[in-house]
């Protein structure tokens, strides 16, 4: 068949892309055992499963911590013969917005200071 020397595109080497795009996997599965730090076709897939975790358990952590902090409250709050439920009924009756997570670190690290919040609470 007849070619045209004319009307042709520069020939493209592509292996700068390719090589480039592999170091990264390899790079970000740094630390990771065995064949998946060195091969890159284990690398990439623990890389993508990574990510997987790491995206899931950046929402998990939010729920675990928020049930420490209602815990804490609770244990906090029964002291003062007083349940959590009751005591976040109270909050919300009189208007006062303070996060679970504040409340929970004034009950642990400023025992005096949350005992004066309680009896203002009440």
């Amino acid at each position: 068949m007849f070619h045209d020397p004319c009307n042709h595109m520069s020939r493209v080497k592509r292996g700068v892309a390719a090589s480039k795009r592999r170091k990264n996997v390899l790079e970000m599965a740094k630390g990771f055992r065995w064949r998946r730090s060195k091969n890159y076709v284990a690398a990439k897939e623990a890389v993508i499963k990574a990510g997987k975790y790491a995206h899931r358990d950046r929402r998990a952590k939010k729920r675990t911590n928020r049930a420490l902090w209602i815990l804490r409250l609770n244990n906090a709050v029964r002291l003062f013969d007083i349940t959590y439920s009751k005591f976040i009924a109270i909050l919300k009756s009189k208007n006062i917005e303070t996060d679970r997570k504040v409340l929970s670190q004034m009950a642990a690290e400023n025992p005096a200071i949350f005992a004066k919040f309680m009896e203002k609470v009440k």
